[in-house]
């Protein structure tokens, strides 16, 4: 697997509807003039530069799926809470990840 594909969140594909029906959180890590303009109805915003401080409310045994504008960020969510012990997939850009669920 190559830097990027384990950077952004790469290898096999999980079943993100799947997962959204089973209780997985959409977390968007955009800021809130974004998300504000528009976003995945019941997800929870959290701005990436947040996320380190506001992670104590995110519950561990919960399936985490991040979004974005593009993956970009989502991708660093995904790292930043992988490392914490979280179960998180990137699901990449919030319009893109809509149609998925």
């Amino acid at each position: 697997m190559g830097f990027l594909s384990r950077l952004f969140g790469g290898g096999p594909k999980v079943d993100l509807a799947e997962l959204k029906k089973n209780g997985a959180l959409i977390l968007d890590v955009r800021n809130p003039g974004e998300f504000k303009s528009g976003h995945i109805k019941g997800s929870k915003n959290i701005p990436l530069q947040e996320l380190n401080s506001k992670m104590k409310g995110l519950k561990k045994d919960q399936v985490i799926i991040t979004c974005c504008m593009s993956g970009m960020r989502s991708g660093s969510a995904k790292n930043i809470l992988k490392n914490a012990g979280f179960e998180v997939y990137n699901g990449g850009g919030w319009s893109s990840l809509k149609n998925k669920i």
